[in-house]
């Protein structure tokens, strides 16, 4: 990538400026990520245009976009700054008991409220210093495909405001390493001694009141197009923002909610709801933990995938 000739006048600094403005887009936002003034960042990026040949950024009035070549440089430098601060690493290997690190995990909440519990059972026992911090991932409302509901999470992981995601998709941008953590599908939960608990029938199932998960308060979801195809419908009585209100919701009502298996087996029996299976087909999909490639060169957060693999599967 750099002519052996031009190495005595650059130092990794550089590379870093230019990660952080090709991942912000925007100078003074790099800058205040960076902790340096904007014209010591416009100051680097001079000497990089220089060295490399090519403007590298062009302006714009959001900020700056990348040309070409800095866009052909964007994986090759990250591979390198991944590389460097594994080196750096290594002068003191990672060590879960002793480690004092922090690291962020992006799920959706019923997504979280499954892995969580044995994963925190095993970061007491083995690495106890370790902290933990959980963002809530939502899709873009609207968005029919994955790569794009799911973009601004994968601009989250690129740019390091998380480490891993935890995601219901099936394929991943080719920089990103996925691992499959569990499959999932839906059970219907309804208060104890409910009626539709007793006889699931589709008749009951249309006739009943129903609750939806949705942040947005779309009342809109996938049971109401597995219904129309049967040529039926649904009344949403109620829209919640996340999954466990719902359960406290169902639990002192006649609501019922079609809900993740998981996350009804770990959690429902505290509020007394029963799961039953449904009496028509809804969707699967598989559970994946997503983080770049580069990153996994970091031995910590490789541990931390391969616990959260483990914690998935118990």
């Amino acid at each position: 990538m750099l002519h052996e000739i031009d190495l005595s006048r650059t130092d990794l600094n550089l590379l870093v400026v230019f990660q952080a403005v090709l991942e912000e887009r925007h100078v003074a936002r790099a800058s205040r990520r960076l902790n340096l003034s904007p014209s010591a960042v416009s100051h680097s990026l001079g000497r990089l245009r220089s060295l490399l040949g090519d403007p590298l950024f062009l302006r714009t009035p959001r900020g700056v976009t990348p040309t070409g070549r800095a866009e052909a440089l964007a994986a090759p430098i990250a591979e390198i700054l991944a590389r460097v601060r594994e080196v750096v690493a290594t002068a003191e290997p990672f060590a879960p008991e002793r480690s004092t690190r922090r690291f962020t995990i992006g799920a959706p909440d019923g997504v979280s409220s499954v892995f969580l519990p044995p994963l925190l059972v095993a970061l007491g026992r083995e690495a106890p210093g370790i902290d933990l911090s959980v963002r809530q991932l939502l899709p873009r409302p609207g968005e029919p495909a994955p790569e794009l509901a799911w973009r601004d999470s994968f601009a989250d992981l690129e740019a390091r405001r998380m480490e891993i995601l935890v995601m219901p998709v099936d394929e991943v941008p080719a920089r990103f390493d996925r691992r499959l953590l569990y499959e999932e599908d839906f059970v219907i939960a309804a208060r104890a001694g409910h009626p539709f608990a007793i006889a699931p029938t589709l008749a009951r199932y249309a006739d009943a009141a129903h609750l939806v998960v949705s942040h947005a308060g779309d009342p809109f979801g996938f049971v109401d197009a597995a219904l129309a195809g049967l040529g039926l419908s649904r009344r949403v009585a109620l829209t919640a923002p996340n999954f466990p209100f719902a359960l406290a919701v169902l639990a002192e009502s006649d609501l019922i909610a079609a809900l993740p298996r998981r996350f009804v087996a770990r959690h429902g029996a505290r509020f007394g709801l029963e799961a039953v299976e449904p009496p028509l087909a809804l969707p699967r999909f598989r559970l994946q933990a997503v983080t770049p490639r580069v990153a996994l060169m970091d031995a910590g957060l490789a541990w931390l995938v391969g616990k959260l693999e483990a914690a998935a599967s118990a």
